[in-house]
């Protein structure tokens, strides 16, 4: 059962591990979550 465990625990850590290091979509290239992009909004001034 300890094996079980721990086999399991080693899987789940190599997956994050992988998941974290795995490119996104910003303009860094390192893992992680997408930084906002600032987009202007027009204003009607009277």
């Amino acid at each position: 059962m300890t094996e079980l465990l721990l086999t399991a625990g080693l899987l789940a850590l190599l997956g994050v591990l992988v998941w974290l290091g795995m490119g996104s979509d910003d303009d860094n290239g390192g893992g992680g979550l997408m930084e906002p992009a600032l987009v202007p909004i027009p204003v009607r001034r009277r």
